[in-house]
């Protein structure tokens, strides 16, 4: 377990849903709208001092309400979200109380998210050092030109890692990481990039268990089975 007690955790529930082809925010799964596991799963540990979720204007009072219902002893801020995932996360960590040193930003999107995988990230992280989740690619990659899309190259794949969330850092690092981004106009995908443009060592944490992304309509299945299959996934 983390030996912190101060963190806070931001949970990026603002997605529009374009690939997906509708919002999937409030998507049932095995009873339970999607981004409820995530609440859910950080509201369990006690090192989680806070929780910041993240959404879209228009769900603003319907993710309260859902925050009531699945945790009623958890005070959760609920804040409205960016054009941008980055600027969704700024707007998130901007509600992060000071007194919580260290801060953990995860997708609504990955509901099957473990606890113990959670603090395996946390234990990483310290003052410059930052970390992940995430799992080892195991399919050939290959570097394609995207207006002819013929190969450009083979990345080594024992060097290639697929990134998860959480995302986890000292506030302080993340807070400097996105004002740096805002200031140079740099746009990334996740929180690590931007911490790495920073010169915070990113350490890498494989995942023990599943922690799927929603992100196609057909994902949906997949995951609803495994959460019926293992009704404690939040906790283990």
């Amino acid at each position: 377990m983390s030996s912190r007690s101060d963190w806070a955790a931001v949970i990026v529930a603002a997605g529009r849903g374009e690939r997906f082809g509708r919002p999937k925010q409030f998507l049932e799964l095995a009873g339970i709208p999607m981004v409820g596991w995530s609440i859910r799963t950080f509201a369990a540990m006690p090192e989680v001092a806070e929780i910041v979720v993240v959404t879209e204007p228009q769900w603003i009072d319907r993710m309260r309400d859902l925050c009531a219902r699945l945790v009623p002893d958890r005070s959760i801020r609920v804040v409205e979200g960016g054009a941008t995932r980055q600027e969704s996360v700024r707007n998130g960590l901007r509600a992060v109380p000071e007194a919580c040193g260290a801060v953990l930003v995860h997708d609504g999107a990955r509901p099957m998210v473990r606890a113990g995988d959670v603090r395996a990230a946390m234990n990483e992280v310290a003052e410059g050092r930052a970390a992940l989740l995430a799992r080892r690619v195991v399919d050939t990659i290959k570097v394609v030109d995207p207006a002819s899309l013929v190969v450009v190259s083979t990345p080594n794949r024992e060097t290639l890692w697929a990134a998860q969330t959480p995302q986890c850092a000292l506030t302080s690092d993340l807070r400097r990481a996105h004002e740096h981004a805002q200031r140079e106009g740099i746009e990334a995908t996740d929180d690590a990039a931007l911490l790495e443009r920073i010169g915070v060592h990113v350490a890498i944490v494989p995942a023990e268990h599943e922690n799927l992304k929603v992100t196609l309509p057909e994902d949906v299945e997949r995951v609803r089975a495994l959460l019926h299959e293992t009704p404690s996934v939040r906790e283990a």
